[in-house]
């Protein structure tokens, strides 16, 4: 160790330490050395002591060897440590390794430190991000699975520490929640449109209806009414499902009062037409009548299905058939009188089923919607025009329906009319032989008178001259009887009917008179 410390006794005498004079520290023992000379220390003792020294110092050495190795430890475990993280939190969140790569050549341990520190705090600050993205999109996921599945979700920690112990944080991983997400959200935006597709028809078919829209949405679940956020709203299967059932029920509903509003309109109109209402009146039930011809898809009017619309048009039909009574007691009154005028003036009889004291009768009896005529012969098994001249037909009052009776008397009119002409050229010549026999008679009494007749006044003229035409007409009487009896028994034979004259044969009138006028 170069120069020894020699105590001052010659070069014989051995080192007492191996720590060299020309260091600070040999400089303090040559000088401790001297010290203990001057004391009178005895050179044993002084061995003792440099060794003691000596031992000393080697215990200081040893502590500071053992705690700079201990030093040394902590720092290549902590950097040991630190890159098994980087390693990890690069696995974990996928990233490019190169990037974040230590080169540990040529390097101490505490540069090898201060190296990979701010990568691991990168790496840490983006693994929290991509925590808090992991942790957004699985909550959005988690949302919308619940709404879809009607299960309540409560937002809480959980998913952050399932995150956390997650080590796949990847981009790719990321990307693929994403994409679930974005579908999710299509999945949530189709069922919202849907969901609101139905509540309008659920409204539409309400309103049509007159039904409560709140309570019928409610029902299905509370969350369809009182509400403007899309988040909120419910579209799960069994809401979707409930909204189905609803529309396929209101759709039912809405057929069936359709059918029943139909056949009420369908009397409705006959009554009007019947009673010969104006617009006016019928204004009131213009949206009503308009149900009659169409179909369910246009009847779209507010309320115009509703349980009070029926009801109240069905009030109507009940208020105008009791009316029907009186007005259809004076119609088929009416066209009665014109059907006894039309036989009068054709010298026929009219149908006697239809008398008005027949009429009345039925009438007063009652009123119900049947087919009288089908009925009874049906029931009574007789003719329809023998139906109303049976005492049994009386037996059915309370199943007459005056339409009927004027549909009846209204064809008796038809078939009086058509018969009219056809007996129209025989009438003339009837009333053209009338008119001989009458002529006829006059003669008679005209020769019976005495001889004044033929006096000069301007009446005797007058009387001479009807005489000459009334004999020449009285010469074309048998002619005129052999006529009508030929046109009258072809007649007959055509219409395979009697041909009557106020109710008598004409035909044997003309062989009395054939008869009286050979003899």
């Amino acid at each position: 160790m170069g120069e020894t410390a020699m105590a001052g006794y010659g070069l014989d005498r051995p080192a007492r330490c191996s720590v060299s004079f020309d260091t600070p520290c040999g400089s303090l023992l040559r000088e401790l050395e001297q010290i203990w000379t001057e004391i009178g220390e005895r050179e044993q003792d002084k061995d003792r002591m440099f060794q003691e020294l000596e031992a000393e110092c080697m215990r200081v050495y040893r502590r500071k060897v053992d705690s700079a190795n201990a030093d040394r430890s902590q720092l290549r475990q902590s950097v040991m440590a630190k890159e098994a993280e980087l390693k990890a939190l690069v696995a974990s969140i996928g990233e490019n390794t190169t990037q974040f790569k230590v080169n540990e050549k040529h390097a101490s341990l505490k540069e090898q430190l201060a190296a990979v520190t701010p990568l691991l705090d990168d790496l840490r600050a983006m693994k929290e991000e991509r925590i808090k993205q992991f942790s957004n999109v699985q909550s959005q996921i988690e949302t919308i699975n619940a709404q879809i599945s009607d299960h309540n979700y409560q937002h809480d920690d959980g998913s952050s520490k399932r995150l956390n112990n997650d080590h796949d944080l990847s981009t790719r991983r990321l990307a693929d929640l994403q994409m679930q997400l974005r579908n999710l959200q299509k999945e949530k935006s189709d069922r919202l449109q849907k969901v609101f597709v139905y509540v309008d028809e659920v409204h539409c078919l309400c309103a049509v209806l007159g039904m409560d829209f709140a309570k019928t949405v409610k029902d299905v679940h509370p969350s369809l009414h009182g509400t403007n956020s899309d988040n909120s709203t419910n579209i799960s299967d069994s809401t979707l499902e409930g909204l189905t059932q609803t529309i396929l029920k209101l759709k039912a509903e809405k057929r069936t009062r359709v059918s029943k509003l139909q056949e009420i309109v369908g009397k409705l109109h006959k009554l009007w037409n019947l009673m010969e209402s104006t617009e006016q009146e019928r204004r009131h039930f213009s949206e009503v009548a308009a149900v009659l011809g169409s179909s369910e898809e246009e009847i779209t009017s507010p309320s115009v299905l509703s349980l009070e619309t029926i009801q109240e048009t069905e009030e109507e039909v009940e208020r105008l058939t009791k009316q029907k009574a009186s007005r259809m007691k004076e119609l088929v009154l009416k066209r009665r009188v014109e059907l006894e005028n039309i036989c009068r003036n054709a010298h026929m009889e009219p149908d006697t089923s239809t008398a008005p004291e027949k009429i009345v009768a039925l009438i007063d009896s009652g009123i119900y919607p049947t087919d009288l005529f089908s009925l009874a012969h049906t029931v009574c098994k007789m003719p329809l025009l023998n139906i109303l001249n049976d005492p049994r037909t009386f037996s059915l009052a309370g199943l007459v329906d005056p339409c009927e009776l004027l549909s009846n008397i209204e064809a008796q009119i038809a078939k009086a009319n058509e018969e009219s002409h056809t007996r129209k050229d025989i009438m003339e010549r009837v009333d053209k032989w009338l008119s001989a026999c009458d002529e006829e008679t006059w003669l008679e009494e005209y020769n019976q008178q005495d001889d004044n007749r033929y006096s000069a006044g301007r009446g005797a003229h007058l009387n001479l001259k009807r005489a000459e035409k009334a004999r020449l007409l009285v010469q074309k009487i048998p002619t005129m009887i052999d006529n009508l009896i030929d046109k009258t028994f072809a007649w007959e034979d055509e219409s395979n009917t009697p041909f009557l004259y106020d109710g008598v044969f004409v035909w044997s009138q003309f062989w009395k008179s054939k008869n009286s006028e050979e003899y």
